[in-house]
């Protein structure tokens, strides 16, 4: 019952609850019993638990409460973790200045009243509950391990290994206490389904009433079966301690990185917090490392296409850029291109924020704005490094433009990105953050705006003839697909009922010829240098994926989904 039955049961005595003769005749009655006298007398029913509890804890000067209908706040419940509240056998009831009020089961356990304060690093008092209480609400507002474990139950069938790499302090971590481990569980089963799914992103998100989760797949988020709002602040934790980020700070956004292993793969998962109105919103970014490693062809060119990109990535000198929104697939595409061309004869050096994948033989460079390692000063000091081949995550301002014009005049090859929506804008871009006219025309060789499209998929896979109401949303290009047989998914367990499996790229290239660099030295508008260029043989992003639909790649209700925005 208590840490000390012997002095509960001369409590007892004192006060006239129970006497000397109705214990000797309870255990005459129940000689087979093998427990302390206290608890004798609530199995003979002599006393309640709740009757002993009450005068226990009015010896010690403590309340004697009921946790029946008892609401806990989740800023109370929260200061005292699942793991904690269990191994002590307390719940939390409420907070006044930096004191936390607990319930306890035994009035007289004082070490774990002061473990609790040590632990908390705040003021604790306690009042009392039954143990049945107790054990009900830890229940209730805490991980139950037994709902867990029925969560996890599909773990198994699965049977995909996980394992975390590089990250040696986490081995303490994952065996810290038994209490943990479905929180780990679970936070790992979050992560093979994504990686199962093949998204893209995993986004936990805190709302006022429920905390979902959701997996980017294909370019579209997908909600799938979110946990109880009260492992929010669980997960969330069991994410940062992965990622090596402050778990106490929660009131600015951080960065961290994962490295697992699934069934010999190695993913990296690039993490995001951000505090918002109901908790931390969480985004853990998938990078698979061997989607590098399948080439240029995979990246969704046709053979044209590819031939041309592929000798402008060979040359000696100049910029090539590769431009669209965030989430286009720009950071693959650089990085595809530098493992086609990564050679022990060539030095390559990327200046990245973050540097998102590892890549074997390439030197990288992490930018750390906040003690000045900027990419401008990045930049300079890669410089005497003596490159061949440099990759800067993104052109930003003049002074990363201007380091690499300069670079890529005495010979390097410079790649980088920009945020525009065609290919031609770029230029003006350039112009814009004050980069001189004549470096642009003198060092840009090409420019490729690109787009991510969802494939159609193989399993479901269907012929049909486009609509009226299609073939009209596609304005002059319609012609071309009149009582043609296209190809569209019909929906399939593979694909998660989409139609869609997998994504490829649309591309538009634009290359400087010696007449696009005199309009660009004459300062000629991107409208007019788009105009040209289509001239001289450029294809939009929207041709591109309707030569994609032809081939039976994708559908066009994808094509006009993605390029809906874009120039035509």
């Amino acid at each position: 019952m208590t840490s000390n039955d012997d002095y509960v049961l001369e409590i007892l005595l004192e006060r006239g609850l129970v006497t000397q003769e109705r214990i000797e005749s309870a255990k005459s009655a129940n000689q087979r019993f093998s427990g302390s006298t206290v608890d004798l007398l609530v199995e003979a029913k002599v006393l309640s638990e709740e009757q002993i509890l009450a005068a226990a804890a009015s010896q010690f000067g403590m309340e004697m409460i009921s946790l029946k209908g008892v609401d806990l706040l989740p800023e109370v419940r929260d200061m005292v973790p699942a793991d904690v509240a269990r191994r002590y056998h307390v719940v939390p009831v409420f907070k006044n200045d930096n004191t936390l009020t607990v319930a306890i089961s035994d009035p007289m356990d004082f070490d774990s009243l002061d473990t609790l304060r040590y632990l908390l690093k705040c003021g604790v008092e306690a009042v009392v509950a039954s143990r049945a209480e107790i054990n009900v609400t830890l229940d209730r507002y805490y991980q139950s391990e037994a709902n867990v474990e029925r969560m996890l139950d599909n773990m198994e069938e699965h049977a995909v290994n996980i394992e975390l790499t590089g990250r040696d302090d986490l081995v303490q971590d994952t065996e810290a206490t038994e209490a943990d481990a479905p929180i780990i569980k679970l936070v790992t089963l979050v992560i093979l389904e994504a990686y199962r799914h093949r998204a893209s992103d995993i986004h936990l998100e805190p709302l006022e009433r429920r905390f979902r989760v959701r997996y980017r797949i294909d370019g579209v988020l997908h909600e799938v079966d979110s946990p109880p709002k009260r492992l929010q602040l669980a997960i969330i934790s069991r994410v940062k301690i992965m990622s090596q980020m402050k778990i106490s700070e929660k009131r600015v956004p951080q960065d961290g990185r994962i490295q697992v292993n699934i069934k010999g793969r190695e993913i990296d998962l690039r993490v995001s917090t951000v505090p918002t109105n109901h908790g931390e919103g969480v985004v853990m970014r998938l990078l698979d490392k061997q989607n590098l490693a399948l080439g240029l062809p995979k990246l969704g060119f046709y053979a044209d296409d590819q031939e041309t990109f592929t000798r402008l990535i060979g040359m000696s000198d100049g910029i090539i850029l590769v431009t669209g929104p965030t989430g286009s697939g720009k950071t693959t595409t650089l990085y595809a291109c530098l493992s086609h061309i990564n050679r022990p004869d060539r030095k390559i050096i990327t200046v990245e924020d973050p540097v998102e994948y590892q890549l074997s033989g390439i030197n990288q460079v992490q930018v750390m704005e906040d003690i000045g390692m900027t990419f401008s000063a990045a930049l300079r000091s890669i410089l005497r490094q003596a490159p061949n081949i440099i990759m800067i995550g993104e052109i930003r301002d003049k002074e990363t433009a201007n380091i690499a014009t300069e670079a890529s005049l005495t010979g390097h090859l410079v790649f980088s990105t920009l945020h525009t929506n065609d290919a031609p804008s770029a230029v003006m871009r350039l112009l814009d953050i004050g980069v001189k006219p004549f470096l642009v025309a003198s060092s840009l060789r090409a420019v490729m705006a690109q787009r991510l499209i969802r494939c159609i998929c193989e399993e479901c896979r269907e012929e049909y003839i486009p609509t009226e109401a299609e073939l009209k949303m596609l304005g002059p290009a319609a012609a071309q697909f009149q009582n043609v047989t296209l190809h569209k998914g019909r929906g399939c367990a593979k694909c998660n009922l989409t139609g869609y499996s997998g994504r490829r790229g649309i591309f538009e290239m634009f290359l400087v010829t010696e007449e696009i660099q005199h309009m660009i030295y004459e300062k000629i508008s991107a409208s007019e240098l788009r105009v040209r260029a289509r001239e001289m043989g450029m294809r939009t992003l929207r041709e591109d994926g309707l030569r994609k639909v032809v081939g039976g790649m994708t559908t066009i209700d994808e094509i006009l989904r993605v390029t809906m925005g874009d120039v035509d």
